[in-house]
């Protein structure tokens, strides 16, 4: 990697970066390249998982459930002419 392709990710990004700022990212990125290519050398292939991988959660089970604006505006604290009131924002 070099400081031209620091420039184009940065132009990517659309970020304006000073000199020292190139030089410290082209800095940043050459440890963290270097860092994926030593966890990429790991050999896994023959590795099995020590634990179980299951779904601790509940199952899926679809529920009847009555969605109608009359529900919905009874259980809303304000309404008026079957539109729902809330505080103005702008």
């Amino acid at each position: 990697m070099n400081i031209k392709d620091v420039e184009n990710l940065a132009e990517l990004a659309r970020l304006d970066l000073s000199t020292e700022e190139k030089e410290v990212i082209l800095h940043d990125m050459d440890g963290i390249l270097a860092y994926v290519k030593q966890v990429e050398e790991v050999e896994v292939e023959d590795i099995k998982p020590d634990t179980e991988l299951r779904n601790v959660w509940r199952e899926d089970v679809p529920e009847a459930r009555e969605f109608s604006s009359e529900v919905i505006t009874e259980q809303f604290p304000d309404s008026q002419d079957g539109f729902l009131k809330v505080k103005k924002i702008l």
